[in-house]
């Protein structure tokens, strides 16, 4: 089963690899990148690794690809040629490769029960956490609960990248308002299905969201997948239309929201009595408190990462559409 993970692996890096150095075609190079992220979702699948699987599918080969479009969009999807530039690429990406590879032969074997993940910390999460957090997910555990200071940050960057984006591209709401003109736009098959598939979709975020205390999923992988669904009726039906459903402004405050929300919870905790982000002391019994941080916390990531995702979703769209505009 190892050996034919890293061959498989293996020969997907490098199918990768010879197709974006090879190809002077952008869209191609996307595709490919969207190709390597939904077979990347599959290894972690088999991997028993579900929660990550959940977040690649949705950004690996959904949302990133489609940013990565937006962008080709604004400019062009042929790469400029300039010769006598490839080859040190091409040398300085071989060496870089040729080190990763040298590194791993120094891993432990896959499984090993010496493994630094299996001697330290691992050994207590997997035998104390049913009894000190009390849901069935240990991943959940660990992350919103063990590690919810490094979970606080990542939402914290995220937040932040967000806001890059937004500074980057200089926009505003307001100018947030025409539709992007595209075939999808006008293709009214392409319309009533999504009119069928995203209520769906919609509702297998809010199961994954609720219901990462007891199986995969949680307020990234929700997140992610709720933003997928509000991108998806944006490009059949146009930025102005999205809008009148999910508007900049509102945006904003939620992704604002949903890190307060998170770091509120520490807040309480301390006025508790406990420590920052000590759920047990959010009720009297100490595995109640775990379970109400812990939702509280899943929910604040949610709202965070859906709405940061469709805001540059948004700015990127507008852009293309400025930039159409600008063109005719």
């Amino acid at each position: 089963m190892e050996f034919f993970i890293n061959i498989s692996l293996l020969s997907l890096l490098l199918v990768t690899t010879l197709g974006i150095i090879l190809s002077r075609d952008l869209l191609a190079v996307i595709m490919l990148s969207g190709i390597y992220g939904f077979l990347s979702a599959s290894f972690f699948v088999l991997m028993d690794a579900v929660d990550v699987a959940f977040t690649e599918a949705a950004v690996g080969s959904g949302i990133s690809p489609l940013l990565m479009l937006l962008t080709v969009a604004l400019v062009g999807r042929n790469e400029k040629h300039e010769s006598g530039k490839s080859i040190p690429a091409l040398v300085l990406v071989t060496i870089t490769g040729a080190l990763l590879i040298i590194g791993t032969l120094s891993m432990p074997e896959f499984g090993s029960a010496t493994a630094p993940a299996q001697t330290h910390v691992g050994p207590h999460y997997i035998e104390k956490s049913g009894s000190e957090i009390g849901i069935p997910n240990i991943v959940t555990s660990v992350l919103a609960s063990y590690r919810g200071f490094d979970t606080f940050g990542e939402v914290a960057v995220v937040f932040t990248a967000g806001i890059g984006v937004l500074s980057l591209l200089m926009l505003k709401s307001s100018t947030v308002q025409k539709p992007v003109v595209t075939s999808a736009h006008k293709h009214k098959v392409l319309r009533i299905v999504s009119k069928i598939l995203i209520p769906p979709i919609l509702l297998f975020a809010l199961y994954v969201q609720f219901h990462g205390d007891y199986g995969p999923g949680g307020g990234f992988q929700a997140g992610v997948i709720f933003a997928a669904a509000i991108i998806l009726y944006t490009m059949f039906f146009g930025v102005d239309i999205a809008q009148q459903v999910v508007s900049f402004a509102v945006l904003r405050v939620l992704a604002a929201f949903g890190v307060l929300l998170y770091g509120s919870v520490g807040l309480v905790s301390m006025l508790n009595g406990g420590d920052f982000l000590d759920y047990s002391a959010l009720a009297e019994n100490p595995i109640t408190g775990q379970h109400i941080g812990i939702i509280v916390i899943e929910l604040g990531v949610g709202i965070t990462v859906a709405a940061i995702m469709v805001m540059i979703f948004y700015c990127f769209a507008s852009q293309v559409n400025d930039t159409g505009e600008a063109g005719q």
